[in-house]
C-alpha cells in the first residue's frame, strides 16, 4: 500500500514571545491508503491539534504535511478550501446536521455543492443510507432520531464525495456504548468493504481497538505507537491500556 499522507516534521505553536506553547512538537509519521489509524493522548497532548492541521482547518508553524504529491502547507486559503471539500470527509463530535433537512437531504447536499448529477447523487445516497443502516429513518430530521442515527448520518455524508481521508473527532463521544460500538463496525466496514482511509482521534480504548494502528501522544510527540497486526480485538484492547497506564490522564476504556 501507498502512503496517502506524510507527516513531516510538523511543529505547531500557540501565543506570543512571552509565553509559547508547543502544541505539536516535531511530529512526523506516515498513513498508509486504506489504513485506519486512531490517535490518543491525555488531554493538552495535541491529539486535536494535529487533527485540525491535517484538516486543514488550522495551519503549521513549521513542517509539511503532503496528501499523495501535494504539498497543502503551501496552497492559499482559496486552494486549501478547494482542496478541504474535493478531499476530506469529516466526522465530529456534535454531528453538525441541518435540523432543517432530512437525514437523506443532509447527505445528498454536499454532492450537489460537488455539481453532480441528479441521479448520480440519488443513487450514492441509496447506496450510503443502506451501507449505514439508516435508510427505514431517510425521511426523519435530525431532531427526530437518536444519536446513533444521527452519526451515523454524519458518516454517510462525510464519505458522499469518496474522500481521500475521513477525520473523525471523538465520534462515539455522545453516543451510549450501544450506539457507539455500531458506529465503530460502521468504521471499519468502511474500511474493510470500501478501503477508506480514516484518521480518528479518540479518549477511549475500546474506540481505539478498532484501529489498525494507534499513534500515542504527549506533550505534542509521538511516545509510541501500536499496531494490531492479526491479534484480536480484545488482546489489543488489553495492549492499548497498558500503553495508556504508563501515560496517566484522563483516558478511559468501555468494553
Amino acid at each position: 500500500m501507498k502512503d496517502a499522507i506524510r507527516i513531516c516534521d510538523v511543529e505547531k505553536y500557540y501565543g506570543n514571545e512571552n509565553h509559547v506553547t508547543k502544541a505539536v512538537d516535531r511530529v512526523s509519521f506516515s498513513v498508509k491508503t486504506g489504513e485506519f489509524v486512531g490517535v490518543m493522548g491525555p488531554s493538552g497532548s495535541g491529539k486535536t491539534t494535529l487533527l485540525n492541521l491535517l484538516s486543514t482547518i488550522d495551519h503549521v508553524t513549521a513542517g509539511h504535511i503532503y496528501y499523495g504529491e501535494t504539498d497543502i502547507t503551501e496552497l492559499e486559503e482559496e486552494q486549501l478550501s478547494e482542496f478541504r471539500k474535493k478531499n476530506l470527509g469529516f466526522v465530529f463530535q456534535e454531528y453538525n446536521l441541518l435540523d432543517t433537512l432530512t437525514l437523506e437531504e443532509n447527505i445528498m447536499l454536499v454532492m450537489t455543492l460537488q455539481c453532480r448529477s441528479k441521479k448520480e447523487i440519488q443513487t450514492r445516497c441509496s447506496e450510503l443510507l443502506h451501507l449505514l443502516g439508516i435508510e427505514e429513518v431517510k425521511d426523519q430530521y435530525p431532531y427526530q432520531v437518536s444519536g446513533g442515527q444521527k452519526q451515523r448520518c454524519a458518516c454517510a455524508r462525510a464519505i458522499a464525495n469518496h474522500p481521500l481521508l475521513l477525520l473523525a473527532d471523538e465520534p462515539t463521544g455522545a453516543l451510549d456504548s450501544q450506539a457507539a460500538q455500531t458506529l465503530l463496525e460502521t468504521f471499519e466496514n468502511l474500511n474493510q468493504q470500501m478501503q477508506t482511509t480514516i484518521f480518528m482521534v479518540t479518549h477511549d480504548a475500546f474506540s481505539a481497538s478498532y484501529c489498525d494502528r494507534i499513534l500515542f501522544l504527549k506533550d505534542g510527540k509521538i511516545f509510541h505507537e501500536l499496531s494490531r497486526g492479526n491479534k484480536e480485538r480484545r488482546d489489543f484492547l488489553n495492549a492499548i491500556l497498558d500503553v495508556l497506564a504508563l501515560t496517566g490522564g484522563e483516558l478511559s476504556h468501555d468494553s
